[in-house]
């Protein structure tokens, strides 16, 4: 546990118990935001609410790969705290709007004076962060949806100084055009344009002061301009410095507020915070994390594993982020001032490569109503740029990984009828993406495959496009369209073109169908030219065929040698090979490496072949060694929820292991006792008895008081609430769920 994340806890708690309508479990107590802000996680400990827009959180003014958030548990700096911040990512972007309390003013402006803290002086929970500089000053922080709330306690005598360093950035961004200007002596506005991993951003922004400003200093590069504003259409790269006088000890409060659209509705976002009341905003910013929270209530005396889940729990509901201001607009990548069709919001920040596994189906559980957005964002971003997402950033497409898989995101949503999503728009929009001539579909369309000759990452993009392509047969099976539905599910066949019997692996093949050599099952490399893989290697890819598990089994002659395939997978040497091996391929057991994404169904696999007391197994296995109460407590990039998904839902006792089939596939629950409330307002309740750290297999399962053998359950049962019973042992009961009846859907 964090060092301050006791004092933390006592403080939020209290402050709950002072409100007459507070939630009365205060499960946000259990939320650490530094879980994951150390190693590889790439979290932010700052503050939010769920998936506003504003994410207020420091920057420590390092740069790498494990700053992406801009912030690292490993740092003792601090540079800044800016109000916007990509969580658990492996590209380092935003870091919006930066703001830095000194006690002097800074002459030399081309420098970010970075400022000392100790982790003893520093505190987080779920929706604000607090910490004590070493120059003195102590800084509070909380939010609301589109507006951050900074509280500043200068030490006596000092000249308190607040700049705002636009220019900041980390990694691929870069400030193109900056502006600032001082309306009145507590109001400033501006903003900051920039360019980096999402080559156009734009964030207008408004602050207003409790105390007034005795000046603002505007700096182009090392230039002390001095002067109150810059004119009119002047353009630049400029930072500001707000002065003031002696403020005796009394805090500073400044809220600032963000738009994508202008300086005025940045204003007008500033009445999100009505007056100065931290305690009250705090309060307010707890209660909406609590709502979250209470969304799934666990029983178990082990403190640790509610730490876990909650945070957990937590991470999930950051990311996609709010995009658009109170009225619905929002300013795209064009340019363009638009509104959604539907009245709703628009959200951006979709890291689909990863959460099209676990992410989104849960939020068909527990974002019933916010879901709606999420799903219309990305159909107008079809209609906006003629494709959907593949990782929308500011509503401009990256075109970060592989895959088009906002298809088993908008998928899953329609074969669940999500309500407020058009089918046959989603359809229609995935048909799009499996149409584009870019990114190697035309190649896969012409030879049934991606060669290697052809494209890099081959494997990886045939077989993601493969079960993309499933998905899209599901929808057109769904609105009857036969003849969509058979040329789909041929494509979704497209796996066993690769699959190299000889070998027992799935791998890379050129244009004239010959082998592509040299192949090393254990080699991953960042260079796609040599590469199969996409951040990962055979091992891990070739298990890459979650819609139809048996059909890839098959290829290997029986179940059996099947499951001894995966039994190899755990139990194989972790070595990589390959001189520029990604990072990414972490958190290994064997090959098997839950670090990055590819890997998250593939313990799941020995359900749908009768081995379920294996998935038991490794599932129990990848909780207790993957997942922490410590800023190391993930084993990879947190990637925007889908780390945290993984576990949410393991912990539970079921996985979405094929998304899109709505069939979520039993694996070894970890609490006593799960209520999870689902959209219809109805609750299921999961009981494992005789649960604990050795008693990790199934024995039985019952429902609603009657056996159950199936070794999944079904999205509409889980609906209908009620009570899911599983009794746990010491040992595995083979027999439960061995029948071919209980087995999840598969192809084949």
């Amino acid at each position: 546990m964090h060092p301050g994340i006791s004092k933390m806890i006592s403080a939020a708690a209290l402050t709950l118990i002072s409100i007459s309508n507070a939630p009365a479990q205060q499960l946000t107590r259990y939320v650490d935001p530094f879980i994951g802000t150390g190693g590889h996680g790439h979290t932010f400990p700052g503050a939010c609410v769920p998936f506003g827009m504003v994410q207020l959180s420091p920057d420590n003014g390092s740069e790498g790969w494990d700053w992406c958030s801009g912030y690292n548990f490993s740092d003792t700096t601090i540079a800044g705290f800016s109000h916007t911040h990509l969580s658990g990512t492996g590209c380092g972007d935003w870091v919006d709007i930066s703001v830095m309390p000194h006690t002097r003013h800074i002459t030399d402006s081309g420098k970010y004076f970075k400022v000392g803290f100790n982790h003893k002086n520093e505190q987080a929970g779920a929706g604000f962060y607090s910490v004590r500089l070493n120059n003195g000053v102590d800084v509070a922080l909380t939010a609301t949806e589109r507006c951050g709330l900074h509280r500043y306690t200068f030490p006596k005598g000092s000249t308190p100084v607040v700049r705002f360093q636009l220019t900041y950035m980390i990694n691929y961004d870069s400030a193109t055009h900056t502006y600032i200007k001082l309306v009145n002596d507590t109001t400033v506005i501006g903003y900051r344009f920039s360019s980096g991993w999402a080559k156009t951003q734009r964030v207008y922004f408004a602050a207003r002061l409790s105390r007034p400003a005795k000046r603002l200093r505007i700096f182009d590069k090392n230039t002390n301009m001095d002067a109150p504003s810059l004119a009119e259409g002047q353009t630049g790269r400029y930072n500001g410095e707000l002065e003031f006088g002696d403020l005796k000890g009394r805090p500073l409060f400044m809220k600032v507020a963000l738009s994508g659209v202008s300086e005025g509705k940045a204003l007008l976002a500033l009445n999100e915070i009505r007056g100065w009341d931290f305690n009250a905003v705090k309060v307010a910013a707890i209660k909406k994390w609590e709502n979250e929270m209470a969304r799934i209530d666990v029983k178990t005396k082990d403190e640790r594993l509610k730490r876990i889940f909650y945070t957990a729990l937590y991470h999930t509901c950051i990311a996609p982020t709010l995009f658009s201001d109170i009225d619905g607009e929002y300013k795209n990548a064009d340019g363009k001032i638009l509104k959604m069709k539907d009245g709703g919001q628009r959200y951006t920040v979709f890291s689909l490569w990863d959460t099209f596994r676990g992410l989104h189906p849960l939020f068909t559980i527990t974002q019933p109503d916010r879901n709606k957005d999420i799903m219309n964002s990305m159909l107008a971003f079809c209609d906006e740029t003629g494709l959907l997402p593949v990782w929308d950033l500011s509503t401009y497409e990256t075109n970060c990984m592989s895959g088009y898989h906002a298809v088993p995101v908008l998928a899953d949503a329609v074969l669940k009828n999500t309500p407020g999503v058009d089918p046959l728009r989603a359809f229609e929009a995935m048909k799009k993406s499996a149409y584009q001539d870019v990114r190697g579909t035309a190649d896969y369309r012409k030879y049934g495959f991606v060669p290697q000759d052809k494209a890099w990452y081959t494997v990886t993009k045939t077989l993601e496009y493969a079960f993309d392509d499933w998905c899209i047969a599901q929808v057109a099976q769904k609105l009857g369209k036969t003849d969509d539905y058979n040329l789909f599910m041929k494509k979704a066949a497209a796996y066993q073109t690769l699959f190299d019997k000889e070998t027992g692996f799935i791998r890379a093949k050129n244009s004239d169908g010959s082998w592509s050599v040299p192949f090393d099952p254990y080699f991953t490399s960042t260079d796609g030219s040599k590469a199969f893989y996409e951040e990962g290697n055979a091992w891990q890819y070739t298990f890459f065929v979650p819609h139809d598990v048996r059909g890839l089994a098959s290829g290997f002659g029986s179940y059996q040698n099947f499951t001894k395939k995966l039994d190899a997978l755990f139990s194989t040497t972790s070595e990589l090979k390959g001189e520029q091996a990604p990072p990414d391929v972490s958190g290994l057991i064997g090959q098997y490496a839950h670090g990055n994404e590819p890997s998250h169904h593939i313990a799941y696999m020995y359900s749908f072949v009768g081995e379920s007391w294996k998935t038991q197994k490794w599932v129990r296995a990848i909780i207790d060694s993957m997942y922490h109460d410590q800023p190391e407590g993930y084993s990879g990039n947190e990637d925007c929820g889908q780390m945290s998904a993984w576990g949410v839902w393991s912990m539970c006792g079921f996985y979405p292991a094929n998304p899109g089939s709505g069939q979520y596939i039993f694996g070894s629950p970890v609490f006593d006792e799960v209520s999870i409330k689902v959209p219809s307002g109805k609750t299921m309740r999961v009981t494992a008895h005789n649960n604990g750290k050795e008693n990790v297999f199934i024995q039985s399962v019952s429902l609603n008081g009657k056996p159950y053998t199936k070794v999944f359950i079904d999205h509409e049962t889980l609906m209908q609430g009620g009570s899911l019973q599983f009794e746990m042992g010491p040992e595995p009961n083979k027999k439960w769920g061995s029948a071919p009846n209980d087995w999840p859907a598969s192809v084949n």
